[in-house]
């Protein structure tokens, strides 16, 4: 009989060992991974602390994910930004500093985030406006993905409607002013402009439109659900998927179906308080709203005073563009909670790594400025929200950029991080949220000199690149002719500086970099723009 029990106790040892060795040799499952980017949403969110707007299903997500509320863009222009953000690599870098630059023809051997976790055992889908269509082969890079990239149909959209003219406008009247022809009519008129969003091209229909259609009579409703079949079809493969949705709204223009107009009322909307240049500010932080001014309704309500770069934009549009935006909010985030509900559904909500993102800020009327295209706060400043699996809810004020999300996920998904990247991973700050990863963030912005003004100044070249530095407190913006951070800093190549106190000064009313009292914060701030500089000119690429 012992030697029963001890033969028995020999095979459950061996069978322990044995199934111990199994479980240590069987990979590890990866988590599936849910990618939103947003084109043109600033952090007006109510989980940012916005209690006016409607945003229930991006709220949801935020009460199961960590949100940073200082995060960073790289660039407040969605090329760049979009670049950075999914090669983790600066404008510097990447090349891409406009919307005309082709990211793989300056960088052939580029490797994105979807292409690098192709080589980890992911299936890579994507819908909708990730990269900007001019900064990536064919508008979407299709090495990045190991299936076709979705597109609609005509038949996505309602029989009665049929798609949007322009991709924008269901409003029959619009539509008769947006026809194909037209538009290509009005290119061709504009076709010795500079690549320049600031020249306005007249090729685009009115600002905003609310009419009484369904979500899928614009391009947004019809990417939701075409997203969700997509997601429900990849939850039955065996591999893990990364699956890429872009919304193009809020971005201009402001349409969307009126029940989510219906939801706010005009006269609560919230006009900025100072609509101002920064006292001692430097004209060349300033843009006259270009982009704005290309539709076909603005001219008749800005004023355009000749002295400055201004639009003196009269209120009653205003408070039109900003219902709008509210609006185009609110019908995007009726869309993230489509793709919440399927997740859900599926049983796979809490176990997918989850990123929502806006690519820049928007300025809404401050400064007299109007869309992003400058290095100030609200242009900067941009939504980030991340959940992984089996991490606590929280809210982090640590900084971030968005060079950051790259490593990220590969952090959350558990897999190598590639070593040639230029953010840090996050998961340290969600899994503790006063936790810190960087002491500073860096956004950067081109603009072009006058050639009078070139020529004036001595220069020999129009172009201009200004970097800013964003500590908890303060903001140093620095203005250098033909420069990037690839180069020597030389001093003779600084055009201008700004500096600005966001405990004093949130709305960035006054240019301190000259104030005596500053002096010191100024040498600091400075000393790390310097050292900024001189470690990526030393980095290896």
């Amino acid at each position: 009989m012992k030697n029963y029990y001890f033969k028995l106790a020999s095979i459950l040892f061996l069978l322990a060992i044995s199934t111990a060795i199994i479980a240590q040799n069987k990979p590890t499952s990866k988590p599936n991974i849910l990618f939103i980017a947003v084109d043109d949403l600033k952090p007006l969110l109510g989980c940012y602390g916005n209690t006016l707007v409607k945003t229930p299903n991006i709220d949801r997500l935020a009460k199961m994910a960590t949100v940073f509320n200082k995060n960073y863009c790289q660039q407040a222009i969605c090329g760049p930004t979009r670049a950075s953000i999914m090669t983790g690599t600066r404008p510097d870098v990447t090349k891409i500093w406009n919307l005309t630059t082709q990211m793989r023809d300056v960088n052939p051997n580029t490797v994105t985030l979807p292409q690098y976790l192709i080589t980890q055992g992911y299936a890579t889908s994507g819908i909708g406006k990730i990269y900007h269509p001019s900064s990536a082969i064919g508008g979407v890079d299709p090495v990045s993905w190991s299936i076709p990239y979705l597109k609609s149909k005509e038949s996505d959209f309602p029989a009665d409607l049929g798609s949007p003219a322009n991709g924008q406008y269901q409003l029959p009247e619009t539509k008769t002013r947006m026809t194909p022809e037209i538009i290509a009519e009005r290119k061709k008129q504009n076709k010795d402009l500079a690549s320049n969003d600031e020249n306005p091209k007249s090729i685009k229909g009115p600002s905003t439109e609310c009419m009484d259609v369904p979500d899928t009579a614009y391009q947004d409703g019809v990417n939701a659900l075409l997203a969700k079949e997509q997601i429900i079809n990849l939850s039955k493969d065996s591999k893990p998927f990364f699956m890429a949705v872009g919304f193009s709204k809020p971005h201009l223009p402001f349409v969307a179906p009126k029940k989510y107009w219906d939801l706010y009322n005009r006269e609560d909307m919230p006009i900025a308080s100072f609509q101002e240049h920064s006292k001692n500010g430097p004209l060349i932080a300033y843009h006259q709203s270009g982009e704005l001014r290309n539709y076909l309704d603005i001219p008749e309500f800005a004023t355009l005073p000749s002295d400055s770069l201004r639009i003196g934009l009269k209120i009653e549009k205003q408070r039109e563009l900003i219902h709008g935006y509210y609006a185009a909010v609110s019908y995007l985030d009726s869309q993230v909670g489509i793709l919440l509900n399927t997740l859900e559904s599926l049983g796979t909500l809490d176990n997918t790594i989850i990123v929502l993102w806006g690519d820049h800020g928007w300025h809404l009327g401050d400064h007299d400025l109007w869309h992003k295209h400058t290095n100030f706060e609200e242009a900067t400043r941009a939504p980030l929200i991340i959940a992984g699996p089996g991490i606590k809810a929280g809210k982090t004020s640590s900084l971030t950029e968005f060079v950051d999300v790259f490593p990220t996920i590969c952090d959350l998904a558990g897999v190598a991080i590639p070593k040639n990247l230029d953010g840090k991973s996050l998961k340290p700050l969600m899994l503790k949220n006063t936790a810190s990863v960087k002491n500073f963030s860096i956004s950067q912005y081109p603009r072009k000199l006058k050639k009078a003004e070139m020529t004036k100044l001595g220069y020999t070249d129009s172009k201009m690149m200004g970097y800013s530095l964003r500590t908890d407190k303060y903001r140093f913006t620095i203005w250098m002719n033909n420069f990037t951070s690839k180069q020597p800093y030389d001093e003779s190549q600084v055009y201008a500086s700004e500096m600005y106190d966001y405990v004093k000064d949130p709305l960035e009313k006054v240019n301190v970099v000259n104030d005596k009292k500053y002096i010191t914060i100024f040498k600091e701030m400075k000393a790390k723009m310097l050292a900024y500089f001189k470690s990526e000119l030393t980095k290896k690429e």
